[in-house]
């Protein structure tokens, strides 16, 4: 039988290949719907489903469950190694554990060609090979290179087998080593596009495309697949979260911001009595959805609840807070508040952690006339401008100037805080566009379009701040800021146009929040 026909059997039994879906048992996790036939049967045939459709949505450690329950069944099933080994590697993320991914594999049996040997038929050989390339020697851009070279034959040779066509999409949004290619994105989201088309429940079909347009410019092309993957996937945790990468790069606050809910209550630990999981990724992003949405008090909350969960968590809930207190300081406009009074251990912080710290504490301190505190916290991360910060060196570098340009502009030193300022946006346009909230808290473009305000020159931070909402749609200080701007150059339609549209962001907003408006309205 050939792999079509075996694809169209498999789809009409629904008992090798379904998982998830209306049709689901109770006990079964709804997690989508794909066609993965293979040598297996039975139960290890449906545990290793399972562990696809969680590796489809990156539940990594429930997936490498499910694989070992399948090899427990059928111990020789060889592509229930490979399903685990695929858990060890996170190419968007640009992570992998090799020493794991070749220890599961060696369970198979201790050799490459031992291993290969055990696949029954090409199909399954070649998923094989892939994952040799992808584990074998060299360096991890090397190996990644291969494994990508692996799959697109393997794609070829199989073109109906759409797992084979998403994995090839997937290593292409790894090659890059974590950092958006823009003509390799637009590859690997035509293929997760073609089959998401042609398959509407497939998790890693949405996931994929939604990864390959999270930015601005071409988020309106992953829409559909962000509306549909959190009823796709409604028991993976990670899909909940990741519709919002499009809603984010959209500006569409209110549908970010209940994503991030839902996927925050999905991941709580019910072992520790939480009601939801404030630190971490999920948590980061509900805060500044909060906060664009004029809800500062939530987004104080949710910092309040993520501390007290740090100890608990170690050193990534730490690195949370540090991150979201930076953010609730800048979005807030803080002089004095609780979060700048929070103090964080920074016992084993990572470095960018540190720099986050320090700058949320001389922003809040230039803010408020402080200036030998925020030349402190300058001089705390300038510091550290020689230490690695795993990818993050320009953004700390941008903070810093944002920092240094505060102090100079505070100082009497108008045109020198321009000219440090403008070299933070050069650093910025340099870097690929955040695919969430702004790495460096800040957008320096933003804090310049500011000054350029303050300093008499609204005429020049219009176009500024204009180029900033394009890559940070309906951004509301942004927003804020070139309503004022626009209205103190003369610009009425801008300024009218940029109120209405904060107006929207802000329909729910606090009144607090929302009477900062009206006053810039009355000012101006």
């Amino acid at each position: 039988m050939t792999f079509a026909r075996r694809l169209r059997a498999a789809a009409m039994t629904g008992a090798l290949a379904l998982v998830a879906g209306a049709g689901a048992s109770a006990q079964q996790p709804r997690l989508g719907v794909i066609d993965f036939p293979t040598s297996a049967t039975g139960d290890a045939q449906r545990e290793f489903v399972t562990g696809v459709l969680y590796l489809h949505s990156f539940e990594y450690e429930k997936a490498a469950d499910a694989f070992r329950r399948s090899q427990a069944l059928a111990p020789r099933f060889a592509l229930a190694y490979w399903g685990e080994a695929m858990t060890y590697t996170h190419p968007v993320w640009n992570e992998q554990d090799t020493a794991a991914a070749r220890a599961a594999l060696r369970r198979l049996a201790p050799t490459r060609a031992a291993r290969l040997a055990l696949a029954p038929n090409a199909r399954e050989r070649g998923y094989l090979e892939a994952v040799e390339a992808l584990y074998g020697d060299g360096s991890k851009p090397a190996r990644d290179t291969a494994y990508s070279a692996a799959m697109e034959l393997q794609a070829a040779a199989y073109p109906a087998d759409r797992e084979a066509q998403l994995f090839y999409a997937l290593s292409l949004l790894g090659l890059n080593q974590g950092e958006r290619d823009v003509p390799t994105y637009m590859r690997a989201g035509a293929i997760a596009d073609e089959i998401f088309a042609a398959n509407p429940q497939h998790p890693g079909a949405a996931h994929y495309v939604i990864h390959a347009f999270d930015d601005p410019v071409h988020a309106p092309l992953g829409l559909r697949a962000a509306r549909a993957y959190s009823t796709i996937a409604p028991d993976a945790a990670h899909a909940q979260h990741m519709t919002t990468h499009i809603f984010l790069a959209l500006g569409m606050w209110d549908e970010t911001v209940h994503a991030n809910e839902v996927a925050t209550v999905a991941m709580r630990d019910t072992s520790a009595h939480r009601t939801r999981d404030a630190c971490g990724h999920y948590g980061e992003w509900l805060q500044y959805g909060y906060l664009q949405q004029g809800r500062p008090s939530a987004a104080s909350k949710l910092l309040d609840e993520c501390r007290a969960q740090a100890a608990a968590d170690g050193l990534w809930g730490r690195g949370s807070v540090a991150l979201m207190r930076a953010v609730q300081i800048v979005e807030t406009r803080s002089k004095d508040s609780a979060a700048i009074r929070l103090r964080v251990d920074t016992a084993g912080l990572y470095p960018f952690a540190l720099d986050l710290i320090d700058y949320g504490t001389g922003y809040a301190a230039v803010a408020r006339g402080d200036l030998a505190t925020a030349r402190s916290a300058l001089q705390s991360m300038h510091g550290r401008a020689h230490v690695v910060r795993e990818g993050f060196r320009g953004y700390a570098e941008i903070m810093e100037r944002e920092l240094l340009a505060m102090v100079q502009l505070s100082s009497g030193q108008r045109d020198v805080a321009v000219r440090t300022l403008r070299r933070g946006v050069a650093i910025e346009d340099s870097l690929p566009v955040d695919f969430g909230p702004p790495n460096d808290v800040k957008p320096p473009r933003e804090l310049l379009g500011e000054m350029l305000t303050q300093i008499g020159q609204p005429d020049l931070a219009v176009p500024e701040l204009e180029h900033q909402l394009a890559r940070t749609p309906r951004r509301s200080l942004t927003l804020l800021a070139l309503a004022q701007a626009a209205a103190a150059a003369g610009q009425t339609g801008k300024a009218d146009a940029a109120r209405r549209e904060l107006a929207r962001v802000w329909h729910g907003a606090e009144p607090s929040v929302a009477s900062t408006l009206t006053a810039g309205s009355a000012r101006e």
